[in-house]
């Protein structure tokens, strides 16, 4: 009776593995093994030529016009996170250490806060490009109803202003996750410790920077690694709002728009190379991987000093 009871048990922990297993190994990891094996092939459409080595690394870092690209691609993906980080984040520790004081409305503005996180990506591109309308768009009639009409532009029309315009309209995206992930962090928080904060000190300043901020550490480790993945694996909203070939210029070009060109083509190019499109996958996912299990290992030896 015990053994069937087991068995029984088993059963039903295979049943609820097993299934998340084979997602996880068709959709994850066989596509991962399947780009580093194409990258080291030369393909002709969906045709795979002769194994090249190397020879696709070498092109996608080092030969022109695949060398300028990846530079360019690569730089805005930095731009991206660094923005993020202050805007994004920066943004959801302070919402999530109001909404901690109990200010008013806290209840209200916790649904408010989170709700454009639930929104698909498409509606939030599509809501901003009509923000950024150049003609009827809210951002320049706003700006001509106070009196800076001067500062009216076509936001995602120029290489100066489009990429900050959908970082944007990112941080509006997602800026609810981290407040929850903060305020998770600070509710933790011991009230034995608080009162005996208030005891010595008055100053919000002293309280966030001496006994909120090293206690929430461990989710500022996991806002800052989700933030840097998703920077380097940004698409969605560049894709709609600046389209595949990055306009204008580049200027919004990241290293997912450039791979699906690579790798699928596009309507200028009309080309495809899935030769060059996995080679450049590896190396983002090498890198991805890398620096944030380098800033994870960081943050966590950081959470031990504080």
């Amino acid at each position: 009776m015990p053994q069937l009871r087991m068995t029984g048990r088993g059963l039903w922990i295979t049943a609820l593995i097993v299934p998340p297993l084979a997602f996880v190994a068709l959709f994850i990891v066989y596509p991962i093994v399947s780009a580093f094996a194409y990258a080291f092939f030369d393909w002709q459409g969906l045709k795979r030529l002769d194994f090249v080595g190397l020879e696709n690394f070498y092109t996608v870092l080092f030969v022109e016009p695949y060398r300028s690209w990846t530079i360019n691609a690569f730089k805005n993906n930095v731009i991206v996170f660094f923005a993020l980080m202050v805007l994004q984040n920066g943004l959801g520790f302070i919402l999530a250490y109001a909404l901690w004081r109990e200010l008013p409305g806290a209840r209200f503005h916790r649904i408010a806060v989170f709700l454009p996180v639930v929104l698909s990506t498409i509606i939030v591109a599509y809501l901003f490009k009509l923000f950024y309308h150049p003609l009827f768009g809210v951002v320049n009639i706003t700006l001509k109803g106070i009196g800076l009409g001067w500062l009216a532009q076509p936001w995602l029309g120029q290489s100066g202003t489009a990429l900050g315009s959908i970082i944007v309209a990112q941080a509006w995206h997602m800026v609810g996750f981290p407040t929850l992930v903060f305020l998770a962090g600070m509710q933790r928080i011991p009230s034995e410790i608080l009162d005996a904060v208030r005891m010595e000190t008055e100053s919000e300043w002293v309280k966030i920077t001496k006994i909120v901020w090293p206690l929430v550490a461990p989710s500022a480790t996991i806002v800052f690694t989700l933030l840097f993945v998703g920077a380097f694996n940004w698409f969605e909203l560049p894709y709609i709002m600046g389209g595949l070939d990055g306009s204008p210029f580049g200027s919004t070009d990241v290293l997912g728009l450039y791979f699906y060109r690579t790798a699928f083509g596009n309507v200028s190019a009309g080309q495809q190379d899935f030769g060059l499109g996995s080679a450049l996958a590896v190396l983002i996912f090498i890198f991805i991987a890398i620096v944030a299990g380098v800033i994870t290992t960081r943050l966590r030896a950081r959470e031990i000093q504080l």
